[in-house]
């Protein structure tokens, strides 16, 4: 007999913690169980409190508890490993059930609830198991102060609200009652902590202050199934359940732990945006730790699995940075282990894409391309050259180029003077536009003579050329239905291939907030209007290139197709309360001429509060970090049972400039002894355990555990470079303090579970608690 047999997610989570020799045991106790489930080695039986779950001997000490979920035509029978437990954690009140709401199984723990509130609901553990022989009695260790027997006169956490409610929102049956007599905060996190997540999310919501009508929408409605559920049938419930198949790649990924998995986990209330089918371009939304990004990569992963078969790629994955891109394409990895499929899935970042273009397209040699400062450096020179260099502030110059002249393809002059500048703050009069036209004239020419030119030209002309391709596309296929649909082939003869179709049947774009327009214009043009063309990601709090557009008005229309996402399932409550005090009274574009909100966002996760720590002195600083780094190492280096873990890319440092990130560097290697790796633009540079870079190279990644150093007055924001402004140019000089904020604001949310941040003398005006300007390293937190 041969049985089919899949792993519960929570059970895959329970996996990871557990020793490398009881994840071995597991991996050949799973082969012999799909055997023959039934073999006297094995000791299935069911629980007397649950006779839809079943133990299994793993080995001596651990069980795997299973259920039932149906027998196909062959009568091959399939099960579902729900968790792997000592056995002495195994109770006879573990239950398993059908979501009424999602359809979905359902395992419920209570023995993590806490002694005290099952003993206010009336509740006695029994174990499955009991000890064979009398055992000398040991005191249980006492509860934490606040799961204490509470006091009889506190309201409950969810009063005003009843059972039935509950009910209609999904919370598990058991949980119910329980849920409803807790009066500490402490008692609902122990009770979520082994929960379903529809009851998470639903309890922690209702808990934090949401209407129902809210929990209702932003969470039960994403979750809830359109079949009709049968409470009973749990082969249809296990389709609608995310399980693993128990194989060689779970085995690889339980050995590598659990942060990996991490962070290509897709939360139910997320699903229906990967598999929804869209009429055109659709946008997701949301602050950090939302999940966007994950779900544009299982939305790719979606959409490669409906392709017809061939060996082309059809699909395109685009973002801003090097170093992003080559995350994602890590990330992807994970996702998508059938290397066929993966394989037709194209990824670059968004100026590698511009180049390409440009280069397909010339004849001759292709233009060296030079980043901002050096084309601000031969900026500076034309001023020179021209006698007007007090007349106008190169930064200005260069800044209306980018994203007026190029990022609106003005093509003259006159045109210009026509152009709108919205957002760019200082009024310029008809005699000025004609002044600022002259000199980047000249200033273009200045670059094509010395054969070069800036990522913005580049992505500019990659626009330009891929708006004639479409314009090309478009009129063979008008003049196909012209014709009733006869053949080209006379015609297709004289045309280049590239002109027979676009290059993309579906664009997904991560970290959307920061292209130009011209990106925009070359993307549109890259894939036909329709079904499922473009999926859009993005936060306009993260924006730290200061690229502003309007999606509507560059012909990515995401009317009736835009998404919000309110919950982080990667950033604590803790570590969100404090990212949004940077955050506080300012205001974000939502790429299409509105504004968007962090208003609703919210955190079901709990964690340690942020640690807040100031110094007297830079070189204070610097020890401070190196202790902090040296005590996260040591945790992180070993697994409970002893064994040694690569902890490379668990723990990062987020500098504020690229001088202070030198010293950072040279103080962990010569001083601290701490290997590290430079975040650069190509991704980490080095094999050391922590990474160390400028805060917007963290836009994107994810990191257990992180500090953010240097967070002092004048540095965070920069202002020996923006205090000019305030009086010269007052849109300007507030660009600067949001994308200070912004940038500060990304770096603080890239933690997962613990984050520290530092200065030394007096701190940023934006971490807004009353701090005093030195302090030896005292944590403020």
């Amino acid at each position: 007999m041969t049985a089919r047999l899949s792993l519960y997610q929570k059970a895959e989570q329970e996996l990871y913690k557990l020793d490398r020799s009881v994840k071995a045991k597991f991996y050949d106790f799973s082969h012999r169980f799909r055997e023959n489930p039934h073999s006297n080695g094995l000791q299935l039986k069911a629980l007397k409190g649950d006779s839809q779950i079943f133990s299994a001997r793993i080995d001596d000490s651990y069980r795997a508890l299973l259920t039932r979920t149906g027998t196909d035509e062959r009568g091959r029978e399939s099960w579902l490993v729900i968790a792997v437990r000592h056995r002495r954690d195994v109770y006879e009140q573990l239950s398993v059930a059908i979501n009424r709401v999602s359809g979905e199984i359902e395992f419920i723990d209570l023995s993590v609830v806490g002694e005290s509130a099952l003993r206010r609901a009336g509740i006695q553990l029994v174990p499955t198991e009991p000890d064979p022989a009398p055992v000398a009695h040991v005191a249980p260790a006492p509860e934490p102060e606040a799961t204490q027997d509470a006091d009889p006169a506190a309201l409950p956490l969810l009063a005003g609200h009843d059972a039935e409610l509950l009910r209609e929102l999904g919370v598990a049956e058991p949980l119910i009652d329980l849920a409803l007599t807790l009066t500490a905060t402490a008692d609902l996190d122990r009770l979520v902590a082994g929960a379903p997540l529809l009851s998470q999310d639903v309890l922690y919501g209702l808990a934090a202050g949401m209407a129902p009508a809210e929990v209702r929408a932003e969470i039960t409605a994403a979750v809830a199934s359109n079949d009709r559920i049968d409470l009973g049938d749990f082969g249809a419930a296990l389709a609608r359940t995310t399980v693993t198949t128990i194989d060689d790649a779970l085995h690889k990924v339980l050995e590598e732990g659990d942060f990996q998995a991490w962070k290509v986990f897709l939360h139910p209330t997320q699903a229906r945006l990967v598999d929804r089918d869209y009429n055109g371009p659709a946008r997701v939304s949301g602050g950090p730790g939302t999940g966007k990004t994950i779900v544009a990569l299982h939305r790719i992963h979606h959409l490669v699995r409906q392709l017809k078969p061939g060996r082309d790629k059809p699909i395109l994955l685009t973002t801003f940075t090097k170093n992003l891109a080559a995350d994602l394409r890590a990330r992807l990895t994970d996702l998508i282990q059938d290397p066929d499929l993966l394989a037709r899935v194209e990824i670059a970042h968004i100026d590698e894409l511009a180049y390409r273009i440009v280069s397909e397209n010339l004849t001759g040699s292709v233009k060296r391309r030079v980043d901002d400062r050096t084309a601000l450096g031969e900026l500076r020179t034309v001023l020179t050259e021209l006698g007007q260099q007090n007349t106008w502030e190169p930064e200005f110059l260069i800044e209306e180029w980018e994203q007026v002249i190029l990022g609106q393809s003005v093509p003259t002059r006159a045109a210009y003077f026509q152009t709108r500048r919205a957002g760019r703050g200082r009024p310029l009069t008809r005699p000025e536009r004609s002044a600022v036209w002259g000199i980047l004239d000249a200033f273009t020419t200045h670059l094509d003579e010395k054969g070069i030119e800036t990522w913005g030209q580049a992505a500019e002309r990659a626009a330009r050329y891929e708006m004639e391709r479409d314009g090309r596309i478009l009129a063979r296929q008008a003049y196909k239905d012209q014709v009733d649909g006869r053949d080209l082939i006379h015609r297709d003869a004289e045309a280049s291939m590239r002109d027979l179709k676009h290059r993309y049947k579906h664009i997904i774009v991560d970290e959307a907030q920061d292209l130009r327009a011209a990106h925009w214009k070359m993307l549109r043009a890259m894939v036909a209007p329709g079904d499922n063309d473009m999926f859009i990601a993005g936060d306009t709090h993260q924006r730290v290139y200061d690229n502003h557009v309007s999606l509507g008005s560059l012909g990515v229309d995401v009317r009736g197709r835009s998404a919000r996402l309110t919950l982080s399932y990667r950033t604590t409550k803790e570590i969100l309360a404090r990212a949004l005090t940077v955050m506080s009274g300012e205001k974000y574009d939502d790429l299409d001429e509105g504004t968007d909100t962090l208003s609703g966002y919210r955190s079901v996760l709990r964690g340690p509060v942020p640690e807040l720590s100031a110094y007297a002195t830079w070189e204070d600083e610097l020890d401070g970090l190196a202790t902090t780094l040296r005590a996260w190492r040591d945790e992180l280096a070993t697994d409970e049972d002893g064994t040694t873990r690569d902890i490379r890319g668990l723990i990062a440092v987020a500098v504020p400039d690229r001088d202070k990130v030198s010293q950072v560097i040279y103080h962990l290697a010569t001083k601290a002894g701490l290997g590290y790796a430079q975040l650069t633009s190509d991704g980490p540079r080095g094999d050391g355990e922590i990474h160390v870079g400028t805060m917007p190279r963290f836009k994107g990644l994810e990191y257990q555990r992180l500090v953010v150093v240097g967070t002092s007055d004048r540095l965070v924001p920069r202002m020996d470079t923006i205090e000019r402004y305030r009086a010269e140019d007052p849109a300007r000089y507030r660009r600067e303090l949001r994308k200070a904020r912004s940038m500060l604001f990304v770096a603080s949310t890239r933690a997962r579970d613990a984050l520290t941040i530092t200065w030394h003398g007096k701190a940023s005006p934006f971490l807004q608690d009353s701090v005093p300007d030195t302090a030896g390293g005292a944590a403020l937190g």
